[in-house]
């Protein structure tokens, strides 16, 4: 068996985190982070686009903790790359965003719009021709901690429940507000879409279909979409409502029954909402018996409904039910930020700064999401299966994982790939492009 010879060098400089070098170009091109964070004044110390370039390096590598910095502040390719002048140390990263958190906070949201509408991402469409509009909550498990804000969740453990929204088939993310674990999902959510519904109107022209759960089921989040002109699609609360009752409007409408086995029927009802030309849609199924033919005392009525205003020339009910359907592809999203960016446990005990966290994630996921869809979808990029869009992971493994070697000479800094690095033409795409 063959053995190595183990050498450090001493004069190059050679990095396993090549995609930083994207991060770096598409943040000081396509964004003016460096121009607007002028406006949180310090008298002295580290500039803010030091440190907002910093932490954004690390959330794109994977790296939430602050300590992670002290790898990186003495890394000449990570600063280069990423335009830094002077690094903080993890203390003070950590004291400075404990500090501006609050100020920081809009500066990073209006960032990541910036970046998408420079950047010229594609956003996909519905069959009716609406962008989805995707926006949920999602819980992050905190328990065992003390970090200001946790509190127990609908899932059962303490922790955060921040709300997040997506934009398009590809999913653009266009916030992910930091909430308490016990909060209610409808509590505050007219301020939320006064923030994210102008930033998706900025990105694109095309109409726009909000798509909520049945946490969001209510007259005022209604009256506020017609009022905006925001088309919405709406999982329904039943509440209290009665089974028998239901059966007895479908009766009378005459609505067809689909017996989809023996002992199981279903149909759909739809009804006028609110006075309005919006719709209710109800779906009713009457079981008789279980899958095995065991036969109930009584028939078992169950109630699934969807509210919405899209009329019945651009969806009828069957379309409404497979739209409201796709809406579970944004949980995938949800799940790139807590394992790919590593935020299931945010680093900071205090809320303001966790909330910070989570825009620099933003950003990042922006980044690394257009990464993705840019350089690994082509012939050029390396061998995958075919996909609409690649998981942040995926972009993290085949360009941000990327050996290369940093080479100063007459003042030129050059990046030096291996000769069969498989993604170097993918990463000559994306850099060319930016």
């Amino acid at each position: 068996m063959r053995t190595f010879k183990l050498e450090q060098s001493k004069t190059e400089t050679i990095t396993p985190h090549g995609g930083l070098a994207l991060v770096g170009h598409c943040l000081n091109k396509q964004t003016s982070l460096a121009k607007t964070s002028r406006s949180v004044v310090k008298r002295h110390g580290i500039a803010n686009i030091d440190l907002i370039r910093t932490y954004l390096g690390l959330i794109c590598l994977g790296k939430s903790d602050f300590e992670a910095v002290e790898l990186a502040r003495h890394d000449p390719f990570f600063k280069a790359t990423l335009g830094i002048k002077q690094s903080p140390s993890s203390a003070r990263l950590r004291q400075r965003f404990d500090e501006d958190a609050r100020a920081l906070i809009p500066l990073l949201d209006e960032a990541s719009v910036e970046f998408l509408r420079n950047a010229s991402v594609p956003i996909g469409t519905l069959a009716t021709g609406h962008v989805p509009l995707d926006m949920d909550v999602f819980p992050m498990d905190n328990s065992n901690t003390k970090k200001e804000g946790v509190a127990y969740t609908y899932k059962g453990h303490d922790g955060y429940a921040p709300i997040a929204a997506y934009l398009g088939q590809e999913g653009w993310c266009l916030g992910c507000e930091l909430r308490p674990g016990n909060q209610h999902a409808n509590k505050e959510f007219i301020h939320t879409l006064d923030r994210v519904l102008p930033r998706a109107r900025a990105l694109t022209n095309a109409p726009i279909l909000t798509r909520l759960d049945s946490a969001h089921d209510a007259l005022e989040n209604r009256q506020y979409f017609r009022q905006s002109q925001f088309d919405y699609l709406i999982k329904w609360n039943p509440r209290k409502q009665d089974g028998l009752d239901w059966v007895d409007k479908a009766n009378a409408a005459g609505s067809l029954w689909c017996h989809t086995r023996p002992g199981k029927m279903e149909t759909l009802v739809a009804e006028p909402l609110d006075g309005t030309d919006d719709r209710l849609i109800v779906k009713i199924t009457v079981r008789q018996s279980d899958a095995l033919g065991q036969l109930f005392l009584e028939p078992q009525i169950s109630l699934e409904g969807w509210t919405t205003s899209l009329t019945p020339a651009v969806a009828d009910n069957a379309a409404v039910i497979a739209l409201y359907r796709d809406h579970a592809t944004s949980e995938q999203f949800h799940s790139e930020f807590k394992t790919d960016l590593d935020l299931e446990r945010l680093p900071s005990g205090k809320f303001n700064t966790n909330d910070l966290v989570l825009a620099f994630a933003v950003l990042g996921y922006n980044i690394l999401r257009w990464m993705g869809q840019r350089a690994l979808l082509g012939p050029d990029a390396p061998v995958r299966h075919k996909a609409k869009r690649r998981r942040l992971k995926t972009v993290m493994q085949e360009l941000m994982y990327m050996a290369c070697r940093l080479v100063s000479s007459g003042r030129q800094l050059t990046l030096r790939f291996g000769q069969h690095c498989p993604g170097f033409k993918a990463f000559t795409t994306v850099y060319g492009s930016v």
